[in-house]
């Protein structure tokens, strides 16, 4: 029955269902694990390198994280070369926010520009879904740090801790269980409040360590197989600091306690 309405991304099934978009969404379930942590002090993101061979270059720039804008950072789960044309298309939009109205887009306008041009081509005919979702963590003045969500039918949502990728169901169910969680001050000043969330950076760090332990299907972490980034505050302004190898290194030896090869799980 599926195959007489999958071929077009414009034509439901009599159960209401688009197959193509459902199609990417399993797409992206293969994909490189893409976590994302939101504490008082900022936002952790870190991804999965799945490297095709030994050979590969492993320093060569980011393939898995990607600085939207000053203020927002994403991690991508899915195809990168449809990553690469979204990322462009929302430094775009961006920049254009900045020369027209002189200040930093909010993150979730950001978002939700970006999630209107997925949503379009779910649409219209002779066009493909971007086989891709995003991990957006940003900053504003209005509703400080801000984690969302995106997939490929133009969907987006506001989380505290959340992934993407493969083995996602098993890492949501720990965030969930290990996520410290305490309704804040709402009258406290954005930059002092991240939607309630009682985390510090270091149990943000520690819980993406613990979660990427349990979830990445190999023997042992490696600065290789991993990529990190940060969004925090310096001087009243946001600033994104994506790891090196040897940050990275560093990181997964201070959480060594925590990490477990995952044939001991």
């Amino acid at each position: 029955m599926a195959r007489r309405y999958d071929s077009r991304t414009t034509i439901f099934s009599p159960e209401g269902r688009l197959y193509q978009v459902e199609y990417a969404m399993e797409a992206i379930s293969h994909a490189g694990t893409v976590i994302g942590v939101l504490s008082q002090d900022g936002i952790v993101l870190a991804a999965e390198r799945q490297a095709t061979s030994k050979l590969l270059e492993q320093n060569i720039g980011s393939e898995k994280i990607y600085e939207m804008n000053d203020n927002v950072v994403a991690g991508v789960a899915g195809l990168t070369a449809d990553a690469n044309i979204l990322i462009n298309q929302s430094r775009v939009i961006a920049q254009r926010y900045l020369m027209t109205y002189d200040s930093q887009i909010p993150v979730e306008m950001l978002v939700r520009r970006l999630c209107d041009l997925k949503q379009g081509y779910t649409q219209f005919g002779g066009l493909r879904p971007f086989g891709v979702s995003f991990l957006c963590a940003g900053w504003d003045p209005t509703f400080g740090f801000q984690l969302y969500q995106s997939d490929p039918a133009g969907n987006y949502s506001s989380w505290k801790a959340t992934c993407i990728g493969e083995n996602s169901g098993n890492a949501q169910s720990i965030l969930k269980q290990e996520y410290k969680d305490e309704e804040k001050d709402r009258t406290a000043a954005p930059d002092t409040r991240a939607a309630g969330s009682n985390m510090t950076m270091d149990d943000a760090l520690r819980l993406t360590c613990l979660v990427l332990s349990k979830t990445i299907d190999t023997a042992k972490l490696t600065n290789e197989k991993l990529e990190f980034a940060t969004l925090t505050l310096k001087a009243g302004k946001p600033h994104i600091h994506i790891y090196s190898s040897d940050e990275i290194d560093e990181v997964l030896s201070k959480y060594e306690s925590i990490i477990k090869p995952a044939d001991s799980n």
